[in-house]
């Protein structure tokens, strides 16, 4: 994908459980819609509409790694390519919540 040029790497959702499972200290970043959000999102994120984000990436820790997801990784993909240029340790969930809630990790997605 042409969004890798931009030094932020993807990380699968087994990759994302099993450091949730740790207890690492990360920050899920939802880009998507305030409805689409409200509807079904990974328990504990953060939202910030893709379009917003250049207005309130200071809201935004710098010293934590942020994994980033969307509904299927597009808007998440651009959105960890803008992080990561700005020196973010930004990570792209890989198919997003789709494929997040397509395994056994659905049982730590909210859905409304």
């Amino acid at each position: 994908m042409f969004f890798k040029n931009h030094k932020f790497d993807n990380i699968s959702p087994d990759d994302l459980r099993e450091k949730m499972e740790q207890g690492r200290d990360l920050l899920l970043l939802d880009v998507r819609t305030p409805a689409e959000h409200a509807s079904q999102a990974i328990e504990g994120s953060y939202l910030i509409p893709v379009q917003e984000l250049a207005h309130r990436v200071a809201e935004l820790p710098r010293k934590k790694e942020i994994v980033v997801y969307c509904r299927v990784g597009n808007r998440s993909a651009f959105a960890s390519a803008y992080l990561a240029r700005l020196g973010f340790d930004a990570k792209n969930l890989e198919g997003g919540i789709a494929a997040w809630s397509m395994t056994d990790h659905a049982s730590l997605a909210r859905v409304s």
